[in-house]
């Protein structure tokens, strides 16, 4: 299920260089391999542009006259910005290669590259990335499972989780043992879930 929302989603390689010309060679170098491209002359203009999630990778150019690239990734995280970053420089050195990767980058390129060596890099930025999303897919499906539940049924279910007796979860809730099977017999449905073991990863999915 989540596979096929993650197919309607609409994942882009994000190129922000203030060069038009290699704004321009990378797009038609990502697109000839099948690649979505948006490009932008700076971060300010892929701010302005950025509405709502943002799904895929920012190829992101390390010196740039309004704001680097550097100075912009340590931005992305307070941004609520997750995508996988591949920096790209013709002047970058040992220092700046290494404060990019601590920070999470996918790969420091240094111009002229070979092309092979950017696709590869957004192909394994591209993939840690749709790994990020499926995982929220994940997470809002079992959501929206749990909240199908009523209270009574989550008291219940979180006691069956812990190991609980039918017996002692009635005790508990002053409840009687049939209804403590009713409400187990419907949680269990509603959460789609067959064994004390999948409830207890469904419960952790949702801490």
């Amino acid at each position: 299920m989540q596979e096929k929302k993650y197919q309607q989603l609409q994942a882009f390689v994000y190129i922000i260089d203030d060069d038009a010309s290699i704004r321009d060679s990378l797009e038609d170098l990502l697109q000839s391999v099948g690649l979505e491209v948006k490009k932008f002359e700076s971060t300010y203009q892929f701010l302005a542009h950025a509405h709502g999630a943002l799904h895929g990778c920012l190829v992101l150019d390390v010196r740039m006259p309004e704001q680097s690239g550097l100075a912009f990734q340590k931005q992305m995280q307070a941004l609520d910005i997750h995508l996988p970053v591949i920096f790209i420089t013709g002047h970058g050195d040992v220092a700046m290669s290494v404060l990019a990767m601590k920070r999470g980058a996918i790969d420091f390129l240094l111009k002229p590259f070979k092309h092979q060596d950017l696709i590869d890099a957004i192909q394994i930025a591209m993939q840690k990335d749709k790994q990020r999303v499926m995982l929220e897919l994940e997470q809002q499906h079992f959501h929206t499972l749990w909240n199908k539940l009523n209270h009574g049924e989550q008291e219940v279910i979180k006691q069956v989780a812990k190991g609980c007796l039918n017996k002692q979860i009635a005790a508990q809730l002053n409840l009687s043992e049939i209804t403590i099977k009713v409400r187990r017999a419907s949680a269990m449905r509603k959460l789609e879930l067959n064994s004390i073991i999948e409830l207890i990863h469904f419960l952790e999915k949702i801490k």
